[in-house]
This record gives structure tokens, C-alpha cells and sequence, in this order.
């Protein structure tokens, strides 16, 4: 159904803008001095932000989950 959204599409929307956009374009291929630029970060630090980017989508996705069995 077009309403449904993934599990993943729905963690990234809980994100603060900066680390779901950094995911996102990084998903897409976007080279990564783009990505930096887009999110006002030096490239040399992008593995940093996609690290904890991860990590808030993990836990994005984990509370996500549990909120629907309670």
C-alpha cells in the first residue's frame, strides 16, 4: 500500500534532519564531499556523523518497534 512506510524510512523520519539527510544521501551515492556540504560538516568528519547516524537510527528503529507491541 502507498501509505505504508518502511521500518527503516520510518526510523529516519524520527532523526534529527542532519543524520537522516547524511544517510540518505549517502544511500543514494552521493559522494561524500557533497554530503559534507549538504550538512555543513568537513568530508574528513562524515564517518563520524554516518557513525552516530547509525547509531540514532538503531535506536530510532528499536523504540520504534517496541512502541508497537506495547
Amino acid at each position: 500500500m502507498a501509505d505504508e512506510i518502511s521500518a527503516r524510512e520510518s526510523a529516519l523520519r524520527k532523526l534529527p534532519l542532519p543524520y537522516s539527510l547524511a544517510l540518505r544521501l549517502r544511500d543514494a551515492g552521493v559522494a561524500p564531499e557533497i554530503v559534507g556540504e549538504y550538512i555543513g560538516v568537513e568530508e574528513a568528519a562524515l564517518e563520524g556523523v554516518y557513525r552516530i547516524a547509525e547509531a540514532k537510527l538503531s535506536a530510532a528503529a528499536t523504540w520504534s518497534m517496541s512502541s508497537i507491541s506495547n
